[in-house]
């Protein structure tokens, strides 16, 4: 009989394929630690309103989003930290001056500071975002989390962020000069600590899979932490397992290899 009582899953990379579709496999070991009674956490640094539709699917109906800033348990919201507006402000200041675009996000909306570029085009086609709009100074207050679009892989280095804030390298293809910015204090490792204390389960009963730098802190703060075989390179070090890529069943066998599969 195995110990293990929450299993928090990263989206891109991890859960969905680079096609945006889930491996029947994957389903299925996601449905089976269900029947096992795991409580099952989509952690990521999408925007919640964009993921319900998956959620929905998979039968989960808890959450870690915007990187850590709002924690959701059985559709219960336990957890919210926004950025401070000066945070937000110091940003977008440079994003201006080296015509970088940004898109902030907020409970309900994801907001561009413009969305007729290509760069902008892309990002929203690559995650399939459709609650859109321009970003407005009225919603400075409201920010969870924001990613910088970049015009390549080192402009981040442009930025001089404040102290406890860091970028993540999105590790999607094609998205690799975008940015999230996340915060050291309010992260995927962060709300899982929040959420595992709050329900009462020792880090030992908790199990994580991920594939992005942003993961580092949520795989640091599980019992049984998974990179992805597809995962940045830098993510391994953080990671108690490596289990196969997104395309090759990594969830299905990542979970396996810890008796929670039956074939």
């Amino acid at each position: 009989m195995n110990s293990y009582q929450i299993l928090f899953l990263d989206i891109d990379g991890t859960i969905l394929r680079p096609d945006h579709t889930i491996e029947d496999s994957t389903k299925d070991a996601i449905l089976q630690v269900q029947e096992k009674g795991l409580v099952t956490v989509l952690a990521t640094g999408r925007p919640v309103h964009e993921i319900r539709e998956l959620g929905e699917e998979l039968n989960i109906h808890s959450y870690i989003g915007y990187n850590g800033a709002l924690a959701i348990y059985q559709n219960e919201e336990v957890f919210v930290e926004t950025i401070q507006a000066e945070s937000v402000q110091a940003i977008l200041d440079v994003a201006t001056q080296h015509r970088h675009e940004l898109v902030l996000y907020t409970k309900d909306t994801n907001y561009f500071t413009t969305l007729d570029t290509p760069n902008v085009e892309s990002f929203i086609k690559t995650f399939d975002l459709k609650n859109n709009k321009l970003f407005t100074q009225e919603i400075m207050n409201q920010i969870l989390g924001i990613t910088v679009m970049t015009n390549g892989e080192n402009d981040h280095l442009l930025y001089a962020l404040e102290d406890g804030f860091h970028f993540s390298q999105v590790n999607v293809n094609g998205m690799r000069h975008c940015f999230d910015v996340i915060r050291d204090k309010v992260n995927k490792g962060v709300g899982i600590e929040y959420l595992l204390k709050s329900l009462k389960i020792p880090k030992e009963a908790s199990i994580a899979f991920g594939d992005g730098m942003n993961d580092k802190e949520m795989l640091s703060s599980v019992g049984e932490g998974f990179a992805m075989g597809n995962a940045h390179e830098n993510l391994f070090q953080y990671a108690k397992h490596r289990t196969t890529s997104v395309t090759q069943s990594g969830i299905y066998n990542g979970l396996k290899s810890l008796g929670l599969i039956k074939e």
